[in-house]
């Protein structure tokens, strides 16, 4: 693979056909990395396609013990949403409620999208194992490991350089932006033959507008550092989907098989009278049952078929389905809401079920924070961000508690509190107005009654 030191070799003086190979074998290499099979495996899973189950193809075994395609019986593949759903689940829930910030200024150094921005950038760090954050002047845009090859210092493992790369379809041009400390070039190649399509500009382009001479940029800079930061999955720099893919793929061979046999009918045939047929013969027997669904029989010679059924290992099978499918949620650390929603669960019961996730998200919270301290670094923003999890919880259980404990807190937190659990967080200050309205009135109907009071008197 390609290095920052590689493009320091290639020296300031390089030709554009120069720099032009280099930016196309960088492409070359990030797709024949590990990194890049990876994440196109973890794409496929993403998108329930499967790819083992796709492309399997059941087999038989013709006279001559050679092993050809089974084209008599159903086939189904049924690939399950396993990974969709582990990795869908664990972005939201830690990035599902947006980032909280102390400094109101930041939201706006950032982006107004940056929450849904973050959120592509986790989910896709999830399926591949990273993915990349360009801060664009004023708004984060998300590179997955699929379009975008890094160039890594040699020294320290920080990222210096890189090419993002896209083609639409193998037969259209492929485009390509090298990425540098002191700017970005772009460039076309089309029926392999490499062009600049433009020349390497700053980062940050100043641009007036004028009727008489249209686009003029007349100034430009860089930031202080490379513009683009790496969001890992997980501390081991690798796709969610390793460890995982052989037992969501037995799950996917053992639910199709399933289904193929229902769809099957399993029946061997005892034929009465024949010993002198020889395999041949019974082959063909089976191929026109196969074609025509029926075959005959000499019966005055004694001739008979008679069709028997096989009963099909449904148990087992249940069974084993739902230890897979138990060992999947296990050994990602997902949550199953299954366990919670059958009924009651107290508020201990969710929390203990919670526990597996909040441990992954934990580290995956670990990687996040470095990849926006790195975006907040190149936008000059400095604060501190959390994350609120998305969890379900036992509404009244909590709120109960919140009104056991009202005494000690003063009550706009607990209104706000309270109306949070319930789901009316965003109708927390119509409520406290209200709240004060009526406070003012009784203290003006008790100072009105006691004056009235004195009065009489």
């Amino acid at each position: 693979m390609k290095t920052y030191q590689d493009l320091l070799a290639l020296g300031e003086n390089a030709t554009d056909k120069e720099r032009m190979e280099f930016v196309h074998d960088v492409i070359g290499d990030h797709k024949a990395s590990r990194l890049y099979q990876d994440a196109v495996l973890g794409d496929a899973y993403d998108r329930q396609k499967n790819t083992t189950i796709l492309n399997y193809q059941k087999v038989i075994y013709n006279l001559q013990g050679r092993a050809v395609a089974d084209r008599w019986s159903a086939n189904y593949h049924l690939p399950s949403n396993f990974f969709n759903r582990f990795t869908t689940q664990q972005t939201q829930f830690l990035l599902g409620n947006g980032v909280t910030w102390k400094e109101s200024g930041t939201p706006e150094k950032l982006g107004e999208d940056f929450d849904l921005r973050l959120q592509e950038a986790g989910k896709a760090a999830l399926v591949a194992g990273v993915s990349f954050g360009f801060y664009n002047l004023d708004h984060l845009e998300v590179f997955t490991a699929l379009e975008f090859a890094p160039l890594y210092d040699e020294e320290n493992g920080a990222i210096m350089a890189g090419v993002r790369f896209w083609q639409i379809d193998g037969s259209k041009p492929l485009r390509a932006t090298f990425y540098e400390l002191d700017g970005y070039t772009d460039y076309i190649w089309r029926d392999g033959q490499g062009a600049v399509l433009r020349d390497k500009r700053p980062y940050k382009l100043t641009i007036q507008r004028t009727d008489a001479d249209g686009e003029i940029i007349y100034n430009g800079e860089n930031y202080d550092g490379f513009p683009i930061v790496p969001l890992w999955g997980n501390p081991h720099h690798q796709s969610e989907l390793t460890g995982i893919r052989a037992q969501i793929d037995a799950y996917d061979l053992i639910k199709s098989g399933f289904a193929n046999d229902l769809d099957n009918a399993q029946i061997y045939w005892i034929l009465h009278n024949t010993g002198g047929m020889d395999d041949v013969d019974l082959a063909e027997f089976l191929e026109r049952i196969h074609v025509v669904g029926a075959a005959t029989v000499d019966s005055d010679a004694g001739v008979a078929a008679e069709a028997h059924s096989i009963e099909l290992p449904y148990s087992s099978r249940d069974a084993l389905l739902d230890r897979l499918s138990e060992d999947l949620y296990r050994d990602y650390m997902a949550l199953d809401t299954a366990q919670i929603a059958g009924g009651a669960a107290t508020a201990t019961q969710i929390r203990a079920a919670y526990e597996p996730i909040n441990n992954k998200a934990d580290q995956f919270e670990y990687c996040v924070l470095d990849f926006v301290r790195g975006i907040m670094a190149l936008a000059g923003a400095e604060d501190e961000p959390t994350f609120t999890r998305s969890m379900l919880i036992n509404v009244q259980e909590e709120v109960q508690t919140v009104l056991l404990t009202a005494e000690y807190l003063d009550e706009e937190y607990v209104t706000r509190k309270v109306m949070t659990l319930l789901g009316d967080g965003d109708k927390v200050d119509e409520v406290l107005k209200r709240k004060d309205a009526e406070s003012i009135e009784r203290i003006s109907a008790a100072a009105a009654a006691e004056t009235t009071g004195v009065i009489e008197e």
